[in-house]
């Protein structure tokens, strides 16, 4: 029945595209076993990195080949090359970067023996094709998603049955009543940011900030929630990310599931932290700025991936005078550290986030450089507050700030899940929902990778 629905789901949007993620899955599944076969460790690399090249060529073709090309163009032109490469204009597979990654890990797993290679080929199409995190995540690992998939008996209780709801119900919240809110006003500003003041985009990109966490962890605590009514228990893949207190921290926290990946697959291949200083500083820098290129084909994507890996590198280049600033004015005071480090946090992420909304890498360093002058003009501001309506503006900051003490209060650990209040804020959300909810069709950010 799930694999029925898995398919039905991802023919829903297009069709055609069934017959690629056939093949796709078939070719894996049987590479798979080949690898475990294989005792002559030649043939098991020549299969492996097949595999590999098959994943990724695919990824690549789809996703990263008319951004190449436009590049080769540009090239060619400053060269004077009478030379011009065409755009295929093709439309992305349905969660092509998730699933990718997904079977990537797997088909890794297996050749280094970390994983028995799946032999039943309607559990691995299922493995693939779960619908509740095909779309967007979390990028679950087989050892965790097969083993549950291959036993749902008796899987479905009761207390499984009222979380996942509870947690449906916040993610909507998240979605429609705080992102969707939020949304127009962004889209707005940042679809001509030439009109408008550096406090105009100032707070289009605090709004965004606050939108694409919701947005994201909204679709998450849905899909998370669904799952759950079925039995099946997906990995968290948030917590509270915006009360960090480091970037390294932030990166605990948030898109988990992305971000442990490229630490097991990327960073700690590369070596990790176990080498030399400047290769130490190299494997960061590298592991941040290919998670950029995943997120889409443009440089905004590979600059937002550089700075956040340029924030962690800097935190471990000047940790001794921190070290030593933190002795000297805080330590009697460890809470206002606390609270020092995650606003400093927020603010370095915040303008992260410039570089991930921004059209292109010349609007985002003209919205960067307006906000840090932060010419404020009455007038824009005006109008902009008017097309986006006072009342809502007003609803929509009171709504963030709900949402904010309540994750506070999850981060101090002063909510304590018991049937009373996990019932009572269920029903809060739910009355919000009615109340504030955006009803339509926009769909999740995380839909375009």
């Amino acid at each position: 029945m799930l694999l029925v629905g898995g398919i039905i789901f991802y023919m829903a949007w297009k069709a055609i595209y069934i017959i690629y993620i056939t093949v796709y899955i078939i070719v894996n599944f049987y590479c798979a076993i080949k690898i475990e076969e294989n005792l002559n460790s030649i043939k098991r690399k020549q299969i492996f990195y097949f595999a590999i090249i098959f994943n990724f060529g695919i990824l690549f073709f789809f996703k990263y080949f008319d951004f190449f090309s436009d590049n080769l163009n540009q090239l060619f032109a400053i060269t004077q090359i009478e030379y011009r490469t065409s755009a295929l204009n093709l439309i992305l597979p349905m969660g092509i970067s998730f699933y990718t990654f997904q079977i990537v890990s797997y088909v890794v797993d297996v050749y280094n023996r970390k994983l028995k290679a799946e032999r039943h080929l309607g559990t691995f199409y299922l493995f693939i094709t779960y619908f509740p995190q095909l779309v967007a995540g979390p990028i679950e690992r087989a050892h965790n998603l097969i083993s549950q998939l291959k036993d749902l008996r008796n899987r479905i209780d009761n207390a499984a049955v009222i979380a996942g709801l509870q947690q449906i119900i916040l993610g909507f919240f998240k979605k429609i009543v705080i992102a969707d809110r939020l949304s127009p006003y962004v889209d707005q500003v940042y679809s001509f940011p030439e009109g408008y003041s550096g406090l105009n985009i100032a707070i289009a990109t605090f709004f965004f900030t606050i939108q694409i966490y919701c947005d994201f962890s909204g679709y998450t605590d849905i899909a998370i929630g669904s799952s759950r009514l079925l039995g099946v228990k997906l990995m968290d893949n948030f917590r509270t990310p915006y009360f960090s207190k480091s970037i390294s921290e932030f990166w605990s926290r948030w898109h988990i599931s992305l971000s442990t990946w490229f630490r097991d697959y990327v960073y700690i291949p590369l070596g990790g932290n176990r080498v030399v200083k400047w290769r130490w500083y190299y494997n960061i820098f590298i592991t941040f700025a290919i998670s950029g290129f995943w997120h889409g084909a443009n440089w905004t994507y590979i600059f937002w991936g550089i700075l956040h890996g340029s924030y962690l590198v800097l935190a471990i280049i000047a940790l001794p005078i921190t070290s030593k600033i933190d002795t000297i004015f805080f330590g009697k005071l460890p809470k206002l550290k606390t609270a020092i480090n995650m606003l400093l946090t927020f603010i370095l992420v915040y303008f992260t986030w410039i570089f991930f909304r921004a059209e292109n890498i010349n609007d985002a360093f003209f919205i960067f450089r307006k906000i840090l002058m932060l010419k404020s003009d009455l007038g824009t501001f005006t109008v902009a507050i008017d097309n986006f309506g006072v009342f809502s503006f007003m609803v929509s900051l009171g709504l963030i700030g709900l949402l904010f003490l309540y994750e506070a209060l999850l981060n101090l650990r002063l909510i304590r899940s018991n049937f009373r209040s996990d019932l009572f804020l269920s029903a809060m959300f739910f009355v919000l929902i009615l109340l504030f909810g955006v009803m339509g069709s926009k769909s999740f950010i995380y839909f375009q990778f």
